[in-house]
């Protein structure tokens, strides 16, 4: 069965460059399947802002046949002796809305066992160029949304120019994250998000899009100084 994981990592600017010009290939790599390599961005910020590209934070999100083809990545490559160092989560698959190319999506989908178990989104989509104003006019409300949301362990945004953007979010419970995709929160503007996705439907942003649920089974390593990021979660581990 396949895994995915998602992967944050400090890394020189050189090094960014360097990834983001020649990211890995499954072709390359025992047992990839697909990789996208990104570097982070914060949430909500302003589009000018300084913060609003992290260069020296790499963001990965990939898909693995088993776990032993990463562990052996994450022990005997290069960059992945470097993604080793920083922090990550093992993921499967739950459910997908959308469609993007790269990753081999399982036919089956499943549930959640528990509305209170910690659940993890990922977003991925590639951009119409001339629609990135409109996307970030409408997307930026989204993202302080679920940025500043009570239910939120972890989120963040990703970028790899000119048209991968990526988001990677830690809810607490499934039950939170469906409350504010449907636009239930009980907190300020909680339609948001379905306002976005409304906007998105009339005239779409991308030319390839998906939204992809995933139950995490264990997270490894520390980012900014956090560990146990994802809650719940028993199997946490140190490299």
């Amino acid at each position: 069965m396949s895994i995915f994981t998602f992967h944050l990592a400090e890394v020189s600017v050189m090094s960014v460059f360097k990834i983001l010009s020649n990211p890995p290939k499954s072709e390359n790599v025992p047992g990839l399947i697909h990789m996208e390599c990104m570097t982070s961005m914060t949430l909500g910020s302003k589009v000018f802002s300084p913060s609003r590209i992290l260069i020296k934070q790499l963001a990965v999100f990939a898909q693995w046949e088993n776990e032993s083809f990463l562990d052996e990545f994450l022990e005997k490559d290069n960059f992945g002796k470097t993604l080793a160092k920083g922090w990550h989560t093992r993921l499967l698959y739950l459910r997908q809305w959308g469609k993007i190319n790269g990753f081999v999506i399982p036919q089956d989908t499943r549930e959640l066992d528990e509305p209170h178990a910690s659940v993890v989104a990922v977003t991925l989509a590639r951009m119409r160029l001339f629609q990135v104003p409109r996307f970030i006019r409408w997307g930026r409300p989204v993202e302080k949304l679920v940025r500043d949301h009570p239910g939120i362990s972890m989120a963040l945004a990703a970028i790899r120019l000119p048209r991968t953007v990526s988001t990677f979010s830690v809810w607490k419970s499934q039950q939170e994250m469906l409350e504010m995709v449907q636009g239930h929160s009980a907190i300020p503007q909680p339609k948001r998000h379905s306002e976005a996705m409304a906007e998105r439907d009339r005239k779409d942003f991308h030319f390839q899009f998906t939204t992809l649920r995933f139950k995490p089974i264990a997270e490894y390593g520390k980012w900014e100084g956090r560990t146990h990021i994802i809650p719940n979660l028993h199997t946490d581990q140190s490299r």
